[in-house]
């Protein structure tokens, strides 16, 4: 029985369990999203949360801890000067995570995790998202083409190739019926 025992093993070792915490939460740091696994997600959420909440305090003694959570200055900057201002009025609660169906190669359930502050990329030109578009389409368009023009090349050298090969055989049969 497992009681008053917290926590996955993830089948991981301690040393690499905690590399995982580490990376994952890196990456969710710096990309305010990622997609990962159910219990994976579910792991991360209260390492995640405890450093975000560090993170509100702004001073040297908490900029000190979490370098020594995660170990890497940029994200720690990031942290404290990006998304702590953002989460300073919220008492916890700074993830969400959204189930993503389950993964084609091994059917393991997926989920996106992301902080619930998150600023989105608004586009606010629709007219040049559309062009785009089109650009794309075109050269696609353009892309097929060229490659149905140099598949129909290809298709006539095959064709003249064959024709004379068989002309070659047919006198050579020819030659040996006649002998």
């Amino acid at each position: 029985m497992k009681h008053q025992i917290k926590g996955r093993k993830l089948n991981r070792n301690s040393a690499h369990r905690k590399a995982l915490m580490r990376n994952l939460s890196i990456a969710l740091i710096s990309n305010e999203r990622i997609k990962t696994t159910l219990p994976k997600a579910k792991e991360l959420r209260p390492f995640v949360e405890k450093i975000l909440t560090v993170a509100k305090d702004d001073n040297l003694a908490n900029r000190r801890l979490v370098i020594s959570i995660l170990g890497n200055q940029e994200i720690t900057d990031k942290l404290f000067k990006d998304i702590a201002p953002r989460i300073a009025k919220r008492n916890g609660g700074y993830t969400r995570i959204l189930k993503n169906g389950f993964r084609v190669g091994d059917k393991a359930p997926m989920a996106v995790m992301e902080l619930v502050d998150r600023v989105e990329v608004i586009v606010e030109n629709k007219d040049n998202l559309e062009q785009k578009k089109l650009e794309k389409k075109s050269s696609k368009k353009i892309k097929s083409e060229q490659s149905s023009k140099d598949s129909k090349a290809k298709a006539e050298e095959n064709s003249e190739v064959n024709s004379e090969d068989k002309k070659v055989t047919k006198k050579k049969a020819e030659k040996k019926a006649n002998e």
